[in-house]
């Protein structure tokens, strides 16, 4: 019997879409399937997520964070 070797895909909270241009650039912020609204850095991201009780210690981890369109150190539309 052959086993098929299964990627573990994560089921983050939290959300954050592809940079969007503005004046300035932003991305949007999803909690639970919910928009809770715009970043521009980091520190949003953060913001977004103690509002909704979730406390973040690693915005890497790809269990409490998925970054669309780029990482965490990506802010401006290329």
């Amino acid at each position: 019997m052959t086993e098929s070797a299964s990627p573990y895909i994560s089921n983050p909270r939290i959300v954050v879409l592809a940079v969007q241009p503005g004046d300035p650039p932003f991305r949007i912020v999803e909690i639970d399937g919910a928009v809770v609204g715009q970043a521009r850095t980091m520190t949003d991201v953060l913001f977004h997520a103690a509002v909704a009780g979730i406390t973040v210690h690693d915005l890497d981890d790809p269990d409490v964070v998925r970054w669309v369109g780029g990482d965490k150190y990506t802010w401006k539309v290329h």
